[in-house]
């Protein structure tokens, strides 16, 4: 009777020898992946603050310059000049010396004190969707809040008809890293390990070692599962030390259990890692597994919730997002990492990742029967 696994122990010996062997592999799938993570955690974040603004100051009053107070305590802007005219304004903004203009008329303290309409107006570059919005809702928020009290004042109430209390759960402070670093870990997790895989079938076939496999007395279960098995024992190093830099460099606090963290990342990176196999076993040279490699990280960024809620998408793109273990990773470690929740809640994600890690991995092996025959 042949086992199933057979040679697992002499494959696995080769493949840790190899890699071990090779500085160059090791420095791929440690440095560029440390590099990536510092990168992506300081670069994605949705917070707007401190946009360049210009004034034209036409009141030029005490309550004229109170209101750019205003504008400028809500740390969402900053003035960087002032400017003479509306259309030095919007050169400026043209230019891109500045995002916002803010013009006060120069009767504004006036119809203010005489109970009218006191208007200001507020040009935002709308070139960049993400800086006009936050730029919109801050202008029209300082506006509400004025108006709000100088009509308590003017009623003689001390106190909002209606008052809203809100109270932000997991992540008081709204802080970007909280959000987008859990998501770094598993795009940057899936790049290192999946290219790994990636090149192991194709490096044996280019160095005339792969008949040498092919004749000798292993099976294709064993062949797989001990290519795949150093590359997991170093996936959960790497990976070891991406959560060591979230916690430590940026600051996002583990709320939930580090086992519950570390069982779903063995089956994300087993999933991944068979993945990078799939793709060896039809890559002829390292060109075609890179770009083999290359077609599933764009998705993964942007069609498994890492940047863009997935129920905005069309849905088409959600139903590939619903196909990319990256998805159900990510989701699963921001509920772990963000909102404490344990593996009972999220089951259904550690099934589906073990399931298309094994369905990839049967798949690596009958396709490398298939090359034998």
């Amino acid at each position: 009777m042949k086992l199933p696994f057979r040679g697992f122990n002499a494959i696995l010996y080769k493949e840790f020898l190899v890699v071990l062997r090779d500085p160059l592999t090791l420095f791929f799938m440690f440095f560029p992946p440390l590099i990536e993570m510092i990168a992506f955690g300081y670069a994605l974040d949705n917070d707007v603050k401190h946009m360049a603004m210009v004034v034209l100051n036409e009141d030029r009053t005490v309550e004229s310059r109170q209101l750019i107070d205003r504008f400028v305590n809500t740390q969402t802007f900053r003035v960087v000049g002032e400017v003479q005219s509306v259309d030095e304004m919007a050169a400026a903004i043209r230019q891109g010396k500045a995002y916002i203009g803010l013009q006060i008329p120069p009767n504004f303290t006036r119809d203010l004190h005489a109970g009218r309409n006191a208007q200001v107006q507020v040009l935002i570059d709308g070139s960049s969707s993400t800086i006009a919005s936050s730029a919109l809702n801050t202008a029209l928020g300082v506006s509400f809040r004025e108006s709000v009290f100088r009509l308590l004042g003017e009623t003689g109430r001390r106190e909002l008809p209606v008052e809203v209390r809100p109270q932000i759960l997991f992540n008081p402070a709204m802080r970007s890293p909280n959000f987008f670093v859990p998501g770094v870990i598993g795009v940057v997790l899936q790049i290192a390990t999946t290219f790994a895989t990636a090149m192991s079938l194709v490096r044996e076939r280019e160095r005339g070692t792969l008949e040498q496999l092919l004749v000798s007395p292993l099976s294709r279960w064993g062949l797989m599962l001990g290519k795949l098995v150093p590359y997991l024992c170093i996936g959960m190093v790497m990976a070891s030390g991406l959560i060591a830099i979230m916690n430590w460099l940026f600051h996002v606090p583990i709320a939930g259990s580090l086992s519950a963290l570390f069982a779903g990342i063995v089956v994300y990176i087993f999933c991944l890692l068979s993945l990078g196999l799939l793709v060896s076993t039809r890559a002829q040279n390292q060109i075609q597994a890179l770009q083999m490699s290359m077609v599933f990280i764009m998705p993964s960024v942007f069609f498994s919730g890492f940047i863009f809620p997935r129920e905005t998408m069309p849905w088409i793109f959600y139903a590939i997002g619903s196909l990319l273990p990256t998805t159900y990773f990510i989701e699963l470690a921001r509920a772990v990492i963000l909102r404490g929740a344990s593996l009972a809640d999220f089951w259904q994600h550690l099934v589906i990742l073990a399931g298309m890690g094994l369905a990839l991995f049967a798949l690596c092996a009958l396709r490398f029967r298939k090359k034998i025959g």
